[in-house]
This record gives C-alpha cells, sequence and structure tokens, in this order.
C-alpha cells in the first residue's frame, strides 16, 4: 500500500489492484502530483504479472472532476504546459486501456471533464443512483481530451458523444446506463452509503473476473479494445490467434476437460421417467 497521505493509493491484495484517487478535497481533480503519480501507478500495476484485475475508484464525494483548474490558472504558463501535462496523464490512460487486464471503475457522485476519460480508461463502470456524468471543457473555454474525444463515441455513438460535449449537461445515472456509458447504478441510503455500495459492487466484479479465467477475460478486453487498429481480416486473424494461445494454457485445458467431463455426465444420465398416472 502507497502513502495513505499521498495523492493515489495503490493496493495489490490476491491478485487485485486497487488505484484510489485521493485528493477528496479537490474532488480528486487532477493537479500535477495526481498527474504524475497516476501515470506512475497505472504503469506499475499493469506491468506486474500478479495482477489479474484492477479497481479504480476514488476517496471522498466524487469520483473525478477533470483537472484542477484553480492548480492549472496557478501553475500552467502555456498551452504546451498543458498539453504536456495532459500527456502525462495519457500515460495511465494509454496503461489501463492497452492492457490485457480488465479494469472496473467504481465512479461514484460526480464525473466531469477529464474525469469521464479516466471512467472511459475502464472496461466496466459502477456508478451511484446520485452519480452525475458529463464533459464540461467548453464552460472553462477548453476542448476534450484524456481520452474523451477518443472513447466516448464509441463508447455511446457519435450523435450522442455531441450532445455531451456540445452542451452543458451532466447525464443522470439512468441516463448514463440507457446510454451504455455505464454497466451498472447502484444505490444507498444516503451519500456515503451508496459510495460504499459503488465501491462493493465494483469489488465483486473484479473478483468474479479473478475467480474465472481471467488472463481470457483480459484477453477478450484486449481484443475489443485494439480493434479500431486493424482491419477486419486483420481482426479475424487476431481473434484465431489469440484463441490458438488461450487454448494451449494449463488454465483453458483443464477448464475445457472439466466442462466435456461433466457434459458426458450429463448425456449418459438416465431419463426422466415419462409414465403418466
Amino acid at each position: 500500500m502507497t502513502d495513505a497521505s499521498g495523492p493515489i493509493l495503490v493496493s495489490v491484495v490476491d491478485g487485485l489492484a486497487r488505484l484510489t484517487l485521493n485528493r477528496p478535497k479537490r474532488l480528486n481533480a487532477f493537479d500535477d502530483e495526481l498527474a504524475r503519480g497516476w501515470a506512475q501507478a497505472t504503469t506499475e500495476v499493469v506491468a506486474r504479472d500478479d495482477v489479474g484485475a484492477i479497481v479504480v475508484d476514488a476517496a471522498g464525494p466524487a469520483f473525478c472532476a477533470g483537472g484542477d483548474v484553480i492548480a492549472m490558472a496557478a501553475t500552467v504558463g502555456s498551452g504546451a504546459d498543458l498539453t504536456a501535462f495532459a500527456e502525462v496523464i495519457n500515460t495511465g490512460i494509454r496503461a489501463l486501456a492497452e492492457s490485457a487486464i480488465p479494469v472496473v471503475a467504481a465512479a461514484h457522485g460526480t464525473t466531469a471533464g477529464g474525469g469521464l476519460g479516466i471512467l472511459l480508461s475502464s472496461d466496466y463502470a459502477v456508478v451511484g443512483a446520485n452519480s452525475r456524468i458529463g464533459s464540461q471543457y467548453a464552460n472553462i473555454g477548453l476542448t476534450p481530451d484524456l481520452s474523451v474525444s477518443a472513447h466516448l463515441a464509441r463508447a455511446v455513438g457519435e450523435r450522442r458523444a455531441l450532445q455531451l460535449v456540445l452542451q452543458d449537461r451532466l447525464l443522470t445515472a439512468p441516463e448514463a446506463l440507457e446510454w451504455g456509458l455505464v454497466a451498472e447504478v447502484v444505490d444507498g441510503a444516503d451519500a456515503a452509503a451508496t459510495a460504499d455500495a459503488v465501491r462493493a459492487r465494483a469489488d465483486e466484479v473484479a473478483r468474479f473476473w479473478l475467480t474465472g479465467a481471467h488472463r481470457a477475460y483480459g484477453q477478450a478486453k484486449r481484443l475489443v479494445r485494439s480493434q479500431p487498429a486493424r482491419s477486419f481480416a486483420e481482426q479475424l486473424a487476431e481473434e484465431a490467434r489469440t484463441i490458438g494461445a488461450a487454448y494451449d494454457t494449463p488454465e483453458a485445458r483443464a477448464r475445457i476437460a472439466a466442462f466435456a467431463e461433466a457434459s458426458a455426465r450429463r448425456a449418459s444420465a438416465p431419463a426422466p421417467s415419462q409414465e403418466t398416472s
């Protein structure tokens, strides 16, 4: 576990890596320290052989409000500085999105601006019933970054992506679910209980991957995420290569043998009696 006072907390327990954004007083908005901590933590976690699933969550009342505009105004002197700042955070986004490790986001509270890019770097997002999610870059005269323009349209379709980036709009949790931006919405008795429920459900999702064929889940994630870089024929070839490589793993051999054995038992079992009174 990293220093509990740091801007990002990292732990790895029984194959589950947890990355916790830890600037709650600033709604986990990115300043330079968090940006560099994020880049380092994500790249180190995805490189570990003992990690089979990743949870990204956050301390405090919100998931992530994007960039820390107050810090930005005080420390960013030029557009080139802001580009460099974004590229540091992008290192972590690419590490998660391009890895063969499934990632679940526990995004309670508000997610806005670049925080939307952090959510989109996950493969499965759980939010609270009180969550609000939006772009809102243009409110301060800026344009989408941190993968928002790259990932949002793929997630919800081009027309809906444009609706979100061209309006001062925060989606409600039910709207985000209906759009396909998030996978699940959970509720609690109050905001704190809802945040706890979001984290708990995200942990359940991650442990589902870990107790199953987590390497196969990871490769399935990689195939879907990386598909835009390949033609249709290339994607078919990559699928064929990947399933062949998976078949040669001890995990797949054991699971296939168990499935075949169970199927054979069911096939040889006596048929239920058809007698009628």
